[in-house]
């Protein structure tokens, strides 16, 4: 098998836990037919997440030729391509700008968006009925369009202090690069382009004209009379808006369906017996939106289990399958809220996402509206007609149609 044969992306579970059962390790191969080794267990995952052998950065990869970016070097500077001490200067300065205190002073916005999208985005309405009557159909609609979508992409821009009316283009060139079409290099590269471009700009403003926005903070923070560079502070606004886009979007649309599978437990959430954040983090489990951690490339000869990372040798880290591992969680198939759970979603060790608070509260917040405003949701379509991105590094769902049953009547 391919790391991007279809089996894996059409029953990523089925295939993963044959792989873990199998070995911890396993050999395969890119499209471009590049060696890649592939880490499936839990155990073995969680140490090469937090393994300085295993680097991040791209310079290190030297097997079957140098790695091929698909970022211009202008937007490639980021977190994500570093290994420390440049990632330890980097990450001091960012981190300043996601402090706790700082999410937490978004709740309240969050929320507001949240209550406005869900009340005139979704058509629905709380009793199952449309306007004009009891005997028309429950309108359906697609929750990812109407909340999972907007929502994250307007936290992100307001939080980064990208102007309002500058937020659909943002979601029209993200969308182009997270999911081009077929033939569409062209479209790839001028929406990088646009981006690039205005993100240059907007940072100019911020230096000219600070306000209280990440983009900023960023742009003034400073660690030992240090700034960040034009490159970095470029790099790093594109990274927040496709890491805070993107794995937010299906955060909220994996932990919806996760409810809408287990009506019981969506009932418990929406009396608050059980707490929407256990809903989010057995998600982040079961369903991870991220399910391969950033690619890394061996500084040396890594022994990982029974097999050996030669040194140069890119490595994927199977968060979906690590955190589906029989051998650290009971029953890992099944959506337990609640259960102890040290799930790798978000990392482990010095890379570990420091934007995670901000997407478990907008999934929080996103979940919390919805449910306060339609107390019947459920599935439009069977759970098989559900259709999820053909993609090998994001679990996410196209579109997820639902709809309100009607209440029913003569209840006290």
């Amino acid at each position: 098998m391919t790391l991007f044969d279809r089996a894996l992306i059409e029953a990523p579970t089925a295939v993963y836990a044959r792989l873990r059962d199998a070995a911890a390790v396993h050999h395969t191969s890119t499209p471009d037919n590049e060696p890649v080794w592939v880490i499936t267990r839990y155990r073995e995952a969680r140490a090469a997440l937090a393994d300085g052998r295993l680097s991040l950065d791209k310079a290190n990869a030297r097997v079957g030729g140098a790695y091929q970016s698909s970022m211009p070097p202008e937007l490639d500077a980021h977190l994500l391509n570093m290994d420390p001490p440049d990632h330890t200067r980097l990450r001091r300065l960012i981190s300043r700008a996601f402090t706790p205190r700082r999410i937490e002073a978004l709740r309240d916005r969050i929320q507001a968006m949240a209550d406005a999208l869900v009340v005139t985005q979704t058509g629905l309405t709380q009793t199952g009925h449309t306007q004009t009557g009891p005997t028309q159909t429950a309108p359906h609609i697609d929750l990812m369009q109407a909340l999972a979508l907007p929502l994250p992409m307007g936290v992100i821009c307001e939080l980064l202090g990208i102007p309002a009316g500058n937020h659909h283009d943002f979601r029209a060139w993200t969308d182009t690069l997270l999911s081009p079409a077929p033939g569409s290099a062209g479209d790839s590269r001028a929406a990088m382009r646009q981006m690039h471009e205005f993100l240059t700009g907007v940072i100019q403003d911020k230096r000219d004209h600070p306000a209280d926005d990440l983009l900023s903070v960023l742009t003034h923070a400073r660690d030992d009379g240090e700034f960040l560079t034009e490159q970095e502070l470029l790099s790093l606004a594109f990274l927040t808006l496709f890491a805070g886009y993107d794995n937010a979007v299906h955060l909220i649309g994996n932990a919806v369906l996760g409810l809408l599978l287990h009506p019981q437990l969506m009932d418990q959430v929406r009396r608050r017996s059980m707490p929407i954040r256990a809903v989010i983090e057995e998600t982040l489990r079961w369903n991870p939106p991220f399910p391969l951690g950033v690619r890394r490339f061996a500084l040396e000869d890594v022994a990982v289990g029974d097999t050996v990372i030669p040194a140069g040798g890119r490595v994927w880290i199977s968060i979906a399958s690590a955190n589906r591992d029989e051998r650290e969680f009971p029953a890992p198939g099944d959506f337990v809220a609640g259960r102890p759970t040290a799930h790798l979603a978000f990392g482990h060790g010095i890379h570990y996402c420091l934007g995670a608070p901000l997407a478990r509260l907008e999934a929080e917040i996103a979940i919390g509206s919805l449910l306060d405003h339609f107390p019947t949701l459920e599935l439009a379509v069977p759970v098989e007609e559900l259709s999820w991105w053909p993609s090998f590094n994001k679990r996410g769902l196209r579109s997820l149609p639902v709809r309100t049953r009607p209440l029913e009547s003569g209840l006290g």
